[in-house]
């Protein structure tokens, strides 16, 4: 199967430049939103929330890799075992109810940043996610989502939970 690239051809990949250390401005990602990295892959806070969602994450790979089709199937458990990670962290940092995963692919699937990204969502009872839209936050907001989550993860991996 060919695979074609939707990203123009001057884009910028905003999460190439997370893996890189920079910041993206003050509505944009910190390094300070990053809450895990290991095994090629990064987890941060994002920084666009759905209303009664707050503090969802993005699971990364450290490579390039504009969607599912492009990348080797050597991510595909470290990816899968980050994501994992980033939700059982969640459960125990933000106390919710479930859990949401999503992984969109070319525009038609309604990808939009040009770089495979899985978002983990914390889930509560009646939240109406899908029929609310999300809204950028500061990085001060973020912080204290971070927080709970680096040592949420720092708890599940000390205690072997995850690998």
């Amino acid at each position: 199967m060919t695979v074609v690239s939707h990203a123009p051809a001057d884009y910028v990949c905003p999460f190439c430049a997370i893996v890189q250390g920079s910041d993206l401005g003050p509505l944009g990602t910190t390094q300070d939103d990053i809450v895990y990295r290991g095994d090629g892959v990064v987890v941060f806070v994002a920084s666009t929330w759905w209303p009664n969602n707050p503090g969802h994450v993005l699971v990364i790979p450290e490579a390039h890799y504009e969607n599912l089709y492009d990348i080797p199937s050597s991510l595909g458990t470290p990816m899968l075992e980050a994501t994992r990670l980033a939700a059982i962290a969640m459960k125990i940092a933000y106390g919710c109810d479930g859990i949401t995963t999503r992984q969109s692919n070319e525009p038609a699937g309604n990808q939009d940043v040009w770089h495979l990204h899985t978002h983990v969502y914390p889930r509560y009872d009646d939240d109406q996610i899908f029929r609310t839209s999300g809204r950028p936050t500061t990085a001060d907001e973020r912080v204290p989502y971070a927080a709970k989550m680096r040592a949420a993860i720092d708890a599940v991996l000390a205690e072997g939970v995850v690998a």
